[in-house]
């Protein structure tokens, strides 16, 4: 018998939520076309990232909002991003989804407490279509392996766990869909080891796939970022066989805009300034001002801050994390979120004297490059990275001596030193990935940090 499966495919929205109302008409409507048709059936799934705590109403309510709007469409299978897992906590992302009407498929992320699978989550999925084709959806996020175990979090392997996922359900799929937070390389990898993967839907690195991408047996597709695309996927099969395929994307600014868009989309910004804006943290005798160069008072403050969290005697920190100025008076957390929308935590390095000096060395070469360098990614969300700013260490350009609180670094000796965990993934630094005793203190996000030194050292009422 012949049917037609339909696949339509969002990802990586990032809390963008300028193109949400669009993405949400175009796939109701599109999935209620499809399903009337004679033999047609429709899945409809979510690749992860849906959330960002770059945005104040994800911030506020640690991504519940998202779910909510998530909750909307009614997707039949949505997998995590690295924002679900890694800028939650264990305790947030337990609750994330207890109000979704929809199933979380993930297979390579097991709770340490007991080495199951999280009570949120499905290792699979089996739907099946009008025809009776039976579809088996697999969700496979990517495994930061340095990052995941500190939250309560066991990632595995994608290609370890697919196989064992594919065995368990062998003789109960007609064809395989995975939901792929891995990237476009790991994609490509899968599709050659794994010839049972029908449909390959990826993401995380934010790539496009105007028309998919034939690698073996599996069609791969990508909708790139920020709901800019959807994507649709459509198979034809005969006796529940794919004898074609093929894919899409649909560009979001073709689709239509109505009145009450704007409306809606400022709705979610507002919403989320105040609600975090009733939380009060500090009161700041003076305005603390940022400077891409040169001085600044709150890179400043920052370095101290890092120094109270670490228990640190030194620090180090780039101008580019501070986006606005604090201005005199009462701060709240809309303030300070606005001022630190990035997720990060701070990160206790310990290294000898010699490979401090390294590091600072290395620091030194790249310094005039960053000022202006672009970041993307990796937990950052500013414009550049900025300059780099040391406290409690001091390098003497003249000599190339580093001093540690006015001590010249000794060799044989170990030194502690705070910054952000930020910097253990750029390039830019190897001396940290490749020897430093990194202690990333993942309890609080570095914005946390600097709002609870704010309310200890300028506290709202004087004692």
């Amino acid at each position: 018998m012949k049917e037609k499966l339909t696949i339509l495919h969002t990802n990586d929205l990032h809390s963008h939520f300028e193109n949400w109302p669009k993405i949400r008409r175009f796939l109701l409507s599109e999935r209620e076309i499809l399903s009337n048709e004679r033999q047609s059936s429709v899945i409809t799934v979510d690749l992860g990232d849906a959330l960002d705590r770059a945005h104040p109403l994800t911030e506020v309510t640690n991504g519940r909002a998202n779910v909510e709007l998530l909750n909307q469409i009614g997707y039949d299978a949505v997998t995590i991003g690295n924002n679900e897992g890694l800028t939650n906590t264990h305790a947030q992302l337990d609750e994330l989804y207890s109000d979704a009407n929809f199933d979380v498929v993930l297979g390579n992320i097991l709770d340490d407490k007991n080495n199951t699978y999280p009570k949120w989550a499905h290792p699979d999925k089996i739907v099946t279509t009008k025809g009776g084709t039976r579809v088996l959806i697999l969700g496979m996020t990517a495994p930061y392996t340095l990052t995941y175990p500190i939250l309560g979090w066991q990632p595995i392997n994608p290609e370890t766990v697919i196989p064992k996922l594919l065995a368990k359900r062998r003789g109960e799929y007609d064809l395989v869909v995975l939901l792929s937070h891995l990237g476009i390389n790991q994609d490509r990898i899968l599709a050659r080891k794994f010839p049972e993967l029908t449909v390959i839907i990826g993401s995380h690195t934010h790539h496009l796939l105007l028309h998919g991408e034939i690698v073996n047996q599996s069609i791969l597709a990508a909708a790139e970022k920020w709901e800019h695309y959807v994507g649709e996927i459509t198979l034809d099969l005969d006796d529940h066989k794919v004898v074609n395929k093929k894919a899409k994307v649909i560009k979001t600014t073709d689709l239509k805009e109505e009145q009450s868009d704007k409306a809606e989309i400022e709705g979610y910004e507002t919403r989320g300034e105040q609600l975090l804006a009733k939380n009060k943290l500090a009161r700041i005798p003076a305005e603390m001002t940022t400077n891409l160069v040169g001085h600044s008072r709150l890179v400043n403050e920052g370095l101290h801050a890092l120094m109270q969290k670490a228990g640190t005697q030194a620090a180090i920190l780039n101008s580019g994390l501070f986006l606005t100025n604090l201005p005199a008076g009462i701060v709240d957390r809309n303030q300070l979120h606005k001022m630190l929308p990035h997720s990060m935590h701070v990160m206790k390095v310990t290294l000898d004297g010699y490979n401090l000096w390294r590091l600072v060395q290395e620091m030194q070469k790249n310094r005039n490059f960053l000022v202006k360098f672009p970041q993307k990614g990796m937990g950052f969300r500013g414009k550049y990275f900025g300059l780099l700013h040391y406290g409690g260490l001091r390098f003497d350009e003249n000599s190339g001596q580093l001093l540690f609180r006015e001590e010249p670094v000794s060799p044989l000796k170990t030194y502690e030193v705070a910054m952000p965990d930020h910097y253990l993934f750029i390039p830019f630094f190897p001396t940290l990935d490749i020897i430093g005793n990194n202690e990333i203190l993942y309890d609080q996000s570095l914005r946390d940090v600097f709002g609870d030194y704010l309310a200890k050292n300028y506290p709202l009422t004087k004692i």
